[in-house]
């Protein structure tokens, strides 16, 4: 068949069913026929496990993002001084997003703190269910990323820079790690029914980094992954020898294009399509677990039901070999400009519960200490009132919380402050940077020698940031891992 040319068989077959599909999806995504780029040596870039740098600790990871900025100082960090001075005036400097709302008067939280666990981790009253693992978490109070809106600081988090178009934190680890099961993309999306968060689709983007490693994603509802059953007169037999066909001649295609990355990349998706017809149906399919386990989680319950559902999903998708999966909240959903009384009780209750059964679930099947799992958003929330007539919080990126689980992390571990109002991060301070630093030696990655040669030079996940391994949050710090 060798001697056929890929032009020959286009032209002889072009009312072909498989001639005519592999057209248009090659001419859809740019790279049919592209010009080959000036590499002097061929890289091959693929999703087949790699080796890290030094041993592991962590082997895959759930991100649960919570898009708008949740409100440390009403969840995770309690102020008594900020409620000693409720409505008192602040006198200090102080950066608003939205200035016209401004006051200056200081709110102290209206929810009661407790502490928790053998470790006595203070958490708000709307946590009751992440109070149950408090002694399996590591709080972290002194988060900062110092860029005051959601898409800069979103970005700080999320692909390591305020830059726009760099590759996503996902997109990194399956770059650097490749994934155990060549059946699921390495790197998974669960999106809110709710809508996009802001940057929509940029969150889980490859950026320079070869399409291969972009985030792929489960719909919110069914079908949760469209086009996964062929055409009825396609399936079995007829499928797998056109598939077989369609891979030989895209193979023989390759290997006039060399240094096409596009190219190699996106064969390398149609072929990972072909194989996930049976195993995402399969790993998206939650009727096959227990009761007990739907209970759990609050499937059984219309408030936490749906990110109930995601949670599960997430669980069986790394206990099937995915490396990165990441759950998203809607648009907006923690950004408490107006209406903190309600709505942060609100997504509190749609999310406490299934983020904790995720934490009880990994640790319950023994994937807990190789799945670090991460929960927060882009920002916190400023200690003054916004809008005295519908009462919120401004943003803060000066001063957060966000926590993580398993995957080396130390349990009923709480890191860093911020001052006695919550305004500012003020002991063992944890910059994105350093953030990205500490995960990707938990991965056994180091973040400066994992580069992408780009027309302008190296770029990495930190690109000359400083970042440095938070060794206080490990359970085995670098000179003992």
């Amino acid at each position: 068949m060798s001697h056929f040319t890929r032009r020959h068989f286009l032209t002889q077959q072009a009312f072909g069913l498989g001639g005519v599909a592999l057209s248009w999806l090659l001419n859809q995504d740019g790279v049919l026929a592209a010009p080959a780029k000036p590499d002097l040596e061929r890289p091959t870039f693929d999703l087949k496990p790699k080796l890290p740098a030094h041993p592991p600790q962590a082997t895959a990871m759930i991100s649960m993002f919570m898009q708008g900025g949740p409100s440390h100082i009403d969840l995770f960090d309690p102020k008594p001084e900020l409620s000693k001075r409720h409505l008192q005036n602040f006198s200090g400097e102080i950066q608003y997003d939205n200035a016209a709302e401004a006051s200056a008067k200081l709110f102290g939280s209206p929810w009661k703190f407790a502490q928790h666990g053998q470790c006595g981790m203070e958490l708000s009253e709307l946590l009751p269910y992440l109070a149950q693992v408090a002694d399996d978490v590591c709080l972290i109070r002194s988060m900062r990323t110092g860029v005051n809106n959601h898409g800069q600081s979103i970005d700080a988090l999320n692909t390591g820079n305020i830059s726009r178009g760099r590759p996503s934190l996902g997109s990194w680890l399956t770059y650097g790690l490749g994934s155990e099961s060549q059946n699921l993309p390495a790197f998974l999306v669960l999106t809110d029914p709710g809508g996009l968060p802001v940057l929509g689709v940029e969150n889980w983007q490859n950026g320079w980094l070869p399409s291969l490693y972009q985030g792929t994603v489960v719909r919110p509802q069914e079908p949760r992954i469209l086009n996964l059953d062929p055409p009825p007169n396609l399936r079995g037999a007829k499928q797998d020898r056109l598939l077989s066909y369609l891979r030989e001649i895209n193979r023989e295609h390759l290997d006039r294009h060399p240094r096409e990355h596009d190219l190699s990349a996106r064969i390398q998706s149609y072929e990972l399509a072909a194989r996930m017809q049976v195993a995402a149906k399969e790993a998206l399919d939650i009727s096959q677990e227990s009761e007990a386990i739907h209970k759990l989680y609050g499937i059984d319950d219309p408030v936490t039901r749906d990110y109930g559902t995601r949670c599960l999903i997430a669980r069986r998708l790394v206990e099937r070999g995915v490396r990165f999966v990441q759950l998203f909240t809607g648009n907006q959903t923690w950004d408490h400009h107006g209406g903190i009384e309600k709505g942060l009780p609100d997504v509190c209750r749609k999310t406490d519960q299934p983020a904790a059964a995720l934490i009880k679930d990994l640790k319950q099947i023994g994937l807990l200490d190789s799945t670090l799992v991460h929960w927060g958003g882009e920002m916190g929330r400023l200690p003054v009132i916004q809008n005295e007539k519908n009462i919120g919080r401004d943003h803060n990126t000066k001063g957060f919380s966000m926590w993580l689980a398993g995957g080396g992390i130390k349990g009923g571990c709480i890191h860093g402050e911020t001052d006695e109002l919550g305004h500012q991060a003020v002991k063992d301070v944890v910059n994105h940077y350093d953030y990205h630093a500490t995960l990707m030696h938990l991965f056994g990655l180091d973040p400066q020698q994992l580069s992408f040669q780009r027309p302008t030079g190296p770029g990495s996940l930190l690109d000359g940031q400083p970042g440095k391994v938070v060794s206080a949050i490990l359970e085995r710090p670098p000179q003992m891992a």
